[in-house]
């Protein structure tokens, strides 16, 4: 399993290529920004028509880094579903996989921007959950500490042989580490907009994730 192990807030985490944060003495897995039905909220609002298979894609990955890690906790970092609309148009087939993945773990949906109330499916929610000190939560808060957030799906750049890779990236300082959006057709912010730039510490990290995810200086 490819990932880049790293200390934060004196816990030994790793970031997977996946997207997806591994907290091995926790047997925790953490993921953010999954945005499941978002073909299907794009196409009821009348926008471009996508292949209708993120949510199939997502928890396909979902499914391969829980086989994997063998976590026992799973906890969602918030815009789990693209709006609350795209939960119930889910079809049994995809509730049955989630129900499958929920089963014999302890699992946390975090309260986020588009899935603000709670959800009519198993599991946990909160508007954030704190564990040995780290404070998990959808979007940063200007006084973080040891925090553990999502939602600006995080990209950076690195060049290799003169040409420039960019890709989803876990953000990394002394206070915060923002999580990429594990969900398919997500998107991203790149690490140098200015919104970023203001929230991440001067020495911040990027963790590039993919086959081989590298850990680099925040590009700015």
């Amino acid at each position: 399993m490819n990932n880049v192990e790293f200390s934060f807030a004196g816990h030994q985490l790793r970031a997977l290529g996946s997207g997806a944060l591994w907290w091995p003495d926790q047997r925790l897995l953490c993921v953010s920004d999954l945005h499941l039905g978002k073909s299907e909220r794009i196409a009821r609002r009348g926008g471009s028509s996508l292949p209708p298979y993120d949510t199939r894609e997502t928890l396909t990955r979902l499914e391969c880094d829980l086989s994997h890690t063998k976590a026992t906790s799973v906890i969602c970092l918030g815009d789990s579903f693209d709006d609350l609309d795209a939960l119930t148009a889910l079809t049994t087939e995809d509730r049955l996989r989630i129900a499958t993945l929920q089963a014999g773990r302890n699992w946390i949906w975090i309260e986020g921007n588009h899935d603000p109330g709670p959800v009519e499916i198993g599991g946990t929610h909160l508007s954030e959950w704190i564990c040995s000190g780290l404070t998990f939560r959808h979007i940063t808060q200007p006084d973080a500490m040891a925090e553990i957030s999502g939602h600006y799906h995080p990209k950076a750049s690195l060049n290799i042989r003169g040409r420039s890779i960019s890709r989803p990236a876990f953000l990394l300082d002394h206070a915060r580490l923002i999580l990429p959006a594990y969900g398919t057709y997500t998107g991203g912010l790149r690490s140098t907009d200015q919104t970023l730039t203001r929230i991440m510490a001067s020495d911040a990290r990027a963790i590039l994730t993919g086959n081989q995810p590298q850990k680099i200086p925040m590009p700015r």
